[in-house]
């Protein structure tokens, strides 16, 4: 079962926390039907290999790319997904006063310019493997801001698949809850209060390199 604590939780790296994560996974099930591993970022690739491996199939990654606030480089107001899929935080857009068509125009600039040229570096040109009418299990290193894993749901939505599952090793509280009204579950071992930063649950937080990423998404594709 799902744990709920106020305590500070470290994981000594991401092989540990897919470990941990796969602990409150029904992985007997989703070996019994056509299921895909989805990462939605570069630490999850890692987490997803592991669970992959468990599920027996080769995992994948949804490439994509924060829309920045015009007025803060640091701020991501918006994701644009390699499947032309748009999430916007309306709340941040609202507040800062930023006109849509700002985020559109960047969505369309930023898919032409960083997107695509993700598909060729992780994939060689190669869109993401089908998911339509198969269980997606999307995996996340950590989800702060909520905009990556919402860009991730809705593109497999939109890709037809059958159910969406998030996988997560750890959520803030509040997080997972919002997240359980917009898919089919969320697979969590460690639910807290006052989530901080992935930084602070981590012991090690090596990013993988791309040679890594792209052996572990084409290995026996």
């Amino acid at each position: 079962m799902p744990k709920n604590s106020d305590s500070k939780i470290f994981f000594a790296d991401h092989r540990d926390a897919a470990e941990q994560l796969i602990e409150a996974m029904p992985i007997d099930q989703l070996k019994e039907q056509p299921v895909s591993i989805v990462a939605i970022s570069e630490g999850g690739v890692l987490i997803a290999e592991t669970i992959a491996e468990r599920v027996g199939v080769v995992p994948d990654v949804l490439l994509s790319e924060p829309i920045m606030a015009p007025n803060n480089p640091e701020l991501p107001i918006a994701m644009i997904s390699e499947t032309q899929t748009l999430v916007m935080h309306k709340a941040l857009i609202d507040s800062f006063g930023i006109d849509e068509d700002f985020v559109y125009e960047e969505a369309r600039r930023l898919y032409d310019e960083k997107v695509l040229s993700h598909v060729y570096r992780y994939r060689n040109g190669d869109p993401l493997r089908p998911v339509k009418d198969r269980v997606v299990v999307l995996v996340d290193e950590c989800a702060e801001t909520g905009i990556t894993t919402l860009m991730a749901i809705k593109s497999m939505i939109e890709q037809e698949a059958k159910n969406v599952y998030l996988a997560v090793p750890i959520l803030d509280q509040s997080t997972y809850d919002n997240l359980l009204t917009v898919c089919d579950g969320v697979f969590c071992p460690h639910r807290i209060r006052d989530y901080i930063s992935i930084d602070f649950y981590y012991a090690s937080l090596e990013p993988p390199t791309l040679e890594t990423i792209k052996r572990i998404i084409t290995h026996h594709a």
